[in-house]
């Protein structure tokens, strides 16, 4: 048996870093004003153990020089001394930032984290430039100032720097290929999306930009204060009691650009077993697909990493607006994408209860509200059950129904605590207004269910509720007819007049006594039906090979008790024809639309008819 190291190519290993190690080229950007801040950090504690002495203007400035072709990154930090030069930046994948914080770790210090831990976010440098030069002046006194160069390759060259300040200066010097990095806004665009929360001042400075023209005889303006970037302080870092409704909602208009006032949030403020802070937006919906619009920021430590990371946020809360910070979660090294360990998934339980328990305490304690907002967040509450159980759980005494009153109950409430229970619902309030007169007529009630999702959560309750079950208020009559006898002779002929002019084999036809008189006909189709035909609607590109399984199978049921039905025998044969089918299609149009063709011809009937009585 044999054994040895594995050895590493560094010739070979420098070209993958610089060209593969980041999803996207603009990160090199994110990663070098990071070390910026991590270096004013490392200068902080310093001054706190008492081996420096600190200041009150620590900043990081980034330099477009687009006639040099130069893009400059400066921070007053902790520098650096030729042999930690040497050391750090000279060794790939070699970070000083745990033998630092080891050696000035602070239990109480929690706020001030080191952002970057691999030793690798440097030469995300070399993918926009040709050459990269280091001038830096270490804060330890009689130090001098050292300068590094590298063009890329694996040579590099330490001389004596230039810098006279402490801190340090990356330059560098962009290639052909990356000349959109040395556009002044092209650049604001790249610190906006990944340092407008970094926890350290970042300016802007365009070295080309004109000076003002002054006419003769007029003083020169005075040179407006640059402004930092970046909010060092975001709202997500405050305690909840630090912050009023107004900041909640300019922090959401600022962040995501929408002016429409958020519904309401969840301030998240985690310590232990990990560290969490965040906010969660639930936004106003305009209609039943806009969810897809909503957005998630994964934060680390401050620093903008992705937007909507699935493993953090869960599928059913991608529709929320917000931002979650977590300095815990385990990045891969170019702190691109998330390590999928249960670490994260406890950090995504985390979340779900938290909005779990806002869904109760807003439904208990702040009913009236909770009920407007149930319009907008209902289908997201809806399809988190669906999605996850532990979920349902938690908020299925929160989950509120319509009804034909517009009175907001719980399934509990609605079904007056019974166990076991038949819950007629709406889907179409215009469409089955006619079934909802006569339902109101007998002092029945049911709920409105109108949405795609709906179909899917009534699935959903049943089997998690095996003896409660949902029908469509057009899937039976038995609490708003009397059953008329088959084997009557008037009731036979009704039938097989219409049979006879319909003259549609898979069309059942029956006579039942409807309470409302007026009514000559209805359309019923059995839940199970209309459920196959929603199921064929949704998924009909996977079922193509079975379209005949899914016609309507529905019946007419003729109104015994209409007038115009008792006097059906006494019509002539021609207007009898007309009557029947006029009947036929009044039913269907309370059940669904007609189709062009069919409205037409109910159309024509109609002024056929309207010509017979005049």
């Amino acid at each position: 048996m044999a054994k040895g190291n594995i050895s590493v190519d560094s010739e070979n290993l420098f070209p993958i870093i610089k060209k593969w190690l980041y999803s996207d080229k603009d990160i090199f950007l994110r990663e070098l004003v990071s070390n910026g801040c991590d270096a004013i950090t490392k200068f902080k504690k310093v001054a706190l153990s008492g081996e420096a002495e600190g200041d009150d203007s620590y900043k990081v400035t980034i330099t477009v020089d687009k006639e040099a072709k130069k893009l400059i990154i400066s921070d007053n930090g902790i520098g650096m001394t030729a042999d930690e030069i040497d050391k750090y930046i000279c060794k790939i994948a070699f970070s000083g930032a745990t033998e630092f914080l080891e050696k000035y770790k602070d239990e109480n210090d929690a706020g001030s984290q080191i952002i970057g831990h691999f030793g690798l976010g440097f030469y995300s440098a070399f993918m926009v430039a040709d050459s990269v030069e280091i001038d830096s002046l270490s804060y330890q006194e009689g130090a001098k100032p050292a300068k590094w160069t590298c063009d890329g390759s694996m040579e590099f060259e330490i001389s004596e720097g230039t810098r006279t300040t402490r801190g340090t200066d990356i330059i560098l010097n962009i290639a052909e290929d990356s000349a959109e990095f040395l556009d002044e806004f092209k650049v604001r665009e790249i610190l906006r999306k990944y340092c407008s929360f970094l926890p350290v001042e970042v300016y802007l400075i365009n070295a080309n930009e004109p000076e003002p023209e002054v006419k003769e005889g007029e003083e020169a303006p005075e040179k407006e204060e640059p402004k930092p970037i970046n909010q060092t302080n975001p709202l997500w870092m405050k305690k909840p009691s630090e912050c009023t409704d107004e900041d909640y909602k300019t922090f959401y208009r600022d962040v995501f650009m929408d002016f429409n006032e958020p519904l309401f949030w969840i301030h998240l403020n985690v310590d232990y077993p990990f560290n969490l802070k965040g906010i969660l937006y639930f936004p106003k919906i305009n209609h039943e697909f806009a969810g897809i619009e909503g957005q998630i920021k994964l934060f680390n430590n401050q620093v903008f990493v992705a937007d909507n990371v699935k493993e953090v946020i869960p599928e059913f809360l991608m529709l929320l607006k917000g931002v979650i910070d977590c300095p815990d979660l385990p990045l891969n090294v170019s702190r691109s994408f998330l390590q999928n360990d249960g670490y994260v998934k406890k950090i995504a339980s985390h979340i779900t209860r938290k909005v779990a328990d806002k869904l109760v305490s807003l439904s208990r304690d702040d009913k009236e509200n909770y009920e407007n907002y149930w319009e907008d967040i209902n289908i997201f509450v809806k399809y988190g059950c669906i999605r996850d159980e532990k979920f349902y759980d938690k908020v299925k005494d929160a989950i509120i129904y319509k009804d034909l009153d517009g009175k907001y109950q719980t399934l509990t409430e609605f079904t007056d605590g019974k166990e076991k229970a038949d819950v007629y619902y709406v889907s179409d309030a215009k469409q089955q207004s006619q079934y909802i007169n006569m339902f109101k007529e007998q002092g029945l009630n049911a709920v409105e269910l109108p949405s795609m999702m709906d179909t899917h959560f009534i699935s959903f309750l049943e089997m998690k509720n095996p003896d409660v079950k949902f029908k469509r208020i057009d899937s039976a009559l038995s609490d708003i007819a009397d059953e008329a006898d088959k084997d009557d002779e008037k009731n036979k002929a009704i039938v097989e007049a219409f049979k006879n002019e319909l003259n549609d084999d898979q069309l059942k036809i029956e006579v039942q006594n409807l309470k409302n008189e007026t009514v000559p006909a209805v359309i019923l189709l059995s839940e199970e039906s209309r459920r196959m035909q929603e199921m064929y609607k949704s998924y009909g590109q996977q079922f193509a090979g079975m379209a005949g399984m899914f016609h309507d199978e529905f019946t007419l049921v003729i109104n015994g008790n209409n007038e115009l039905i008792k006097k059906l025998d006494t019509l002539d044969d021609d207007t009898k024809k007309l009557v029947i089918n006029h009947v036929y299609d009044l039913a269907k149009i309370s059940h669904s639309p007609l189709d062009a063709e069919h409205m037409s011809k109910f159309i024509a009937r109609s002024n056929m008819l309207l010509e017979k009585l005049f």
